[in-house]
């Protein structure tokens, strides 16, 4: 699926969290979403861009905005990697990468002269009623809060 821009319905989902239970997008109706996608639990720059969250949870929560971050991981690396690192949002395991795919950010990467399939580290802010507000593709790891932050703020 290609990318997903401001205005259009967010797909909606259902994954596990890292303790396992079921999350949906829907049942955030009536709030703002910052949902973004990481690469792969504890590795540096997604360290770097799910603390960033954790530490501006409170802002968000102020601005009746949930946070959800979604990556490729088992239930158990969410789990491992939310526990090492206090973060107390969802952090949803998609390992089929079929979240990923209908957010149009599962493609192909290259690294040391190497292509594969993999996570494009993207956010999206949803609005209240599941509407796309504003979508970044390859955001950098230190840029998912203040972007969504300057949009939450007008």
């Amino acid at each position: 699926m290609g990318k997903i821009t401001a205005g259009e319905k967010a797909p909606d989902f259902t994954l596990k969290d890292q303790n396992g239970n079921d999350v949906s997008l829907s049942s955030y109706k009536g709030r703002k979403v910052l949902v973004y996608f990481y690469p792969k639990a504890n590795t540096p720059g997604c360290t770097t861009q799910s603390c960033a969250v954790e530490e501006a949870r409170p802002d968000f929560e102020t601005l009746n905005t949930a946070v959800i971050g979604i990556s490729p991981d088992t239930v158990d690396k969410q789990k491992k990697f939310a526990e090492k690192y206090s973060l107390d949002f969802p952090l949803l395991s998609d390992e089929d990468h079929s979240v990923a795919e209908a957010f149009g950010v599962w493609g192909e990467k290259k690294l040391y002269g190497k292509t594969y399939m993999g996570i494009i580290r993207s956010s999206f802010l949803i609005d209240e009623s599941g509407v796309v507000a504003e979508s970044w593709y390859k955001v950098s790891p230190k840029n998912t809060v203040p972007y969504a932050m300057k949009v939450l703020k007008g």
